[in-house]
């Protein structure tokens, strides 16, 4: 099992820009790049435990907010990712979106009934 760090870096990244810091600020208080912000809010560095921890304290928030559901093989992790991007989507792209479940359930409904 698995830790999505592409994830932990997205809550991150919307956490700082929730309480209106630029990562420039969050480096700053961290003593670290902007590029290391960077690469913690894409994913590419593995964040530790203290780096987060500080994290929290900077942005006033449990450190549960970052790491719940990031654990690759939780069943909860796919539906957690996809509640995430969800709401990030405009009005228009959801409805896009559950168009193409629609399409998605329909198609395998077919095929089980074809296996019958």
């Amino acid at each position: 099992m698995g830790i999505d760090y592409k994830l932990i870096g997205s809550r991150i990244k919307l956490k700082r820009k929730a309480a209106g810091k630029t990562q420039e600020q969050l480096a700053e208080k961290l003593s670290v790049t902007v590029g290391y912000v960077s690469q913690l809010e894409r994913g590419v560095t593995k964040i530790s435990l203290d780096t987060l921890s500080e994290i929290c304290y900077i942005l006033n928030c449990d450190m549960s907010f970052f790491i719940a559901g990031t654990a690759t093989g939780e069943i909860s992790y796919l539906q957690d990712e996809l509640i995430e991007k969800y709401s990030s989507l405009t009005q228009v792209q959801k409805r896009i979106i559950l168009e193409i479940i629609d399409v998605l359930i329909k198609n395998s409904e077919d095929k089980s009934l074809n296996n019958k």
